[in-house]
C-alpha cells in the first residue's frame, strides 16, 4: 500500500485497507483513521451521459483487477457557494470529468462514495473507489493526471491518493 498526500492535510500510513459494507459506528480498535461514504443519485449527469456510463463501466471484483485507488477528496467551500448549474459547467463543460472518464472504460472500474451527506464534518466530500488491472496502472495514472489537470481541481483543498493490491494477488 502507498498513501500520497497530493494537497492538504495527509492521512496515518496503515498496512491494509478494511472495506466494509454498512454502517461502522466508531473507530474499530487498532484503526488510525475511518472514512465513511454512502452511494448516491449522481447530481451532475445528463441522461446521455448516465446512459453512456451504464454501457460502458465495468462491475467492480473483476478478478483480473487487483489494483485499486482509493482517493478521498474535499473541495472548498466555494466549490459549494456555486449554484448547481455552475458546478456542472465547470464538472462537465469545462472539465470534461464524464468525458475523460469514459475514455477509460471498461479498463478502469468506480465508484463514488458521497461523505458530505453523511454531515459537513466529514474529513472528506467524496471518496472514489477505482480497480483495474495491473496493465492498466499507465491507464488510470493518465485517467488521474487528466483530471488533476482541470478547472473542477483548482476547487479541491484536500485529496488523498492510496494505491493497493488486492491480497493473494
Amino acid at each position: 500500500m502507498k498513501i500520497s498526500t497530493v494537497i492538504g492535510d495527509t492521512l496515518a500510513d496503515v498496512k491494509r485497507l478494511n472495506i466494509v459494507t454498512g454502517g461502522v459506528a466508531e473507530l474499530p480498535e487498532g484503526a488510525k483513521w475511518l472514512l465513511r461514504g454512502l452511494t448516491s443519485n449522481e447530481r451532475y449527469l445528463i441522461r446521455m451521459e448516465k446512459d453512456q456510463l451504464l454501457a460502458k463501466q465495468p462491475a467492480l471484483g473483476r478478478p483480473q483487477a487487483t489494483c485499486a485507488a482509493l482517493i478521498p477528496i474535499r473541495k472548498t467551500a466555494s466549490w459549494w457557494g456555486l449554484a448547481q448549474d455552475e458546478r456542472r459547467r465547470i464538472f462537465e463543460e469545462s472539465s470534461k470529468h464524464v468525458k475523460t472518464g469514459l475514455r477509460y472504460l471498461p479498463a478502469v472500474a468506480r465508484r463514488l462514495h458521497h461523505c458530505r451527506d453523511l454531515g459537513e464534518n466529514e474529513p472528506f466530500d467524496f471518496l472514489t473507489w477505482f480497480e483495474y488491472a495491473p496493465s492498466d496502472s499507465v491507464a488510470f495514472d493518465e485517467l488521474v493526471a487528466e483530471i488533476r489537470a482541470s478547472e473542477e481541481w483548482t476547487y479541491i483543498d484536500r485529496e488523498i491518493d492510496i494505491r493497493v493490491v488486492r491480497d493473494g494477488a
